[in-house]
C-alpha cells in the first residue's frame, strides 16, 4: 500500500511536471492561432487561469477580427470562474459596448448584473453591492421582458431585499437593547414602510408600540402623557393594520399601561402642581 502511495504521488507529480511543460511552450509559441486554439482548449477543460493569460495575450491581437468576439465572451467568463467578480463585471460591461447585438448579449447582461449579487458582502458590511444587484436586476427584467432569465433575476431581487431586511433588523434591535427607545421605534416604523411585503410587519409594528412604551416610561413627568398618547396612537393604527393578528394582545397591553399611566400622572397633578 505504501508503495501504491509513492507511485501515484509520483505520478501526479510527473503529470502537473508535463502538463507545465507543456504550457510553457504554449506561451513561448509564436503561432497565434494555436494559441487561441490552446487557450479554448484550456478554457473547455476548465483551466482558467491558463486560458485566461492566453486571452489575455490575444486580446489586442484578434481585436476586430471574426474570432475576437467569441475570444472576448470566454476571457470574461475566465475571471468569473476565478472568482474575480469585479473585473468580470467590468469585461461583461465592456462586452456589451462592444458587442451589443450579440446573440449572448442578454446572457452577458445577466451575467453582469448577477456579478454584483456574488459581490454582495457579509451582513455587517455596507450593502452598495447589494443595492446595485437589485437595481441592475431590475434594469435587465426591464431591458428584456421575454427572458426565460426574469424568474431568477426576480428570485435575487428577493434574496436581496431579505438581506437588507435583516440588516436594518439588526439595527433596529441594536437601538433597543441600547435602551434607544425612540431610535428603535424610528428604525422599526421605517421597517414597515421600506418592507410593506414583509411576513415580519406584524412584529415589527408591535416592537414600534413596545419601544414607544419603553421610551415614554423612561421620560420625564412633563414629557409623559404626550408620549404615552403616542404609543396609544401606535397601538391603533397596529388594531387597524392587523385585526387577526396573535401579536394584537400583547400590544393591547402596552395601550392599557399607557391609558393607566395617563390616568394615575393626571391625577397626580393637583391644580397648584399644574404649569400654566
Amino acid at each position: 500500500m505504501k508503495y501504491v502511495k509513492v507511485f501515484l504521488a509520483a505520478f501526479v507529480l510527473l503529470l502537473t511536471v508535463s502538463s507545465c511543460n507543456k504550457y510553457s511552450k504554449v506561451l513561448k509559441s509564436k503561432d497565434r492561432d494555436y494559441k487561441l486554439k490552446m487557450a479554448d482548449q484550456y478554457y473547455a477543460t476548465k483551466k482558467f487561469k491558463n486560458a485566461q493569460a492566453l486571452y489575455e495575450e490575444l486580446f489586442p491581437v484578434f481585436k476586430g477580427s471574426i474570432k475576437f468576439e467569441d475570444l472576448y465572451y470566454k476571457y470574461a467568463y475566465c475571471f468569473y470562474n476565478q472568482g474575480q467578480y469585479l473585473d468580470a463585471e467590468n469585461l461583461f460591461k465592456g462586452y456589451l459596448g462592444v458587442f451589443p447585438n450579440s446573440p449572448k448579449a442578454e446572457e452577458v447582461d445577466y451575467m453582469q448584473a448577477y456579478c454584483f449579487y456574488k459581490q454582495s458582502p457579509k451582513l455587517e458590511l455596507e450593502q452598495v453591492n447589494t443595492n446595485k444587484a437589485m437595481n441592475m436586476m431590475q434594469i435587465f427584467i426591464n431591458t428584456h421582458p421575454g427572458s426565460t432569465r426574469i424568474a431568477e433575476a426576480t428570485a435575487i431581487i428577493d434574496k436581496c431585499r431579505e438581506k437588507l431586511e435583516q440588516k436594518e433588523h439588526r439595527a433596529a434591535i441594536l437601538y433597543y437593547n441600547l435602551g434607544q427607545f425612540r431610535a428603535a421605534a424610528i428604525a422599526f416604523s421605517n421597517l414597515m414602510n421600506n418592507y410593506p411585503e414583509s411576513a415580519k410587519g406584524e412584529s415589527y409594528k408591535l416592537l414600534v408600540v413596545k419601544s414607544y412604551y419603553r421610551y415614554a416610561k423612561m421620560s420625564i413627568e412633563e414629557k409623559q402623557i404626550e408620549r404615552y398618547e403616542k404609543v396609544i396612537t401606535e397601538y391603533q393604527d397596529f388594531a387597524d393594520r392587523f385585526p387577526e393578528s396573535k401579536l394584537l394582545k400583547d400590544a393591547e397591553e402596552y395601550n392599557k399601561l399607557s391609558l393607566n399611566n395617563i390616568k394615575v400622572i393626571k391625577n397626580e397633578q393637583t391644580p397648584s402642581s399644574v404649569k400654566r
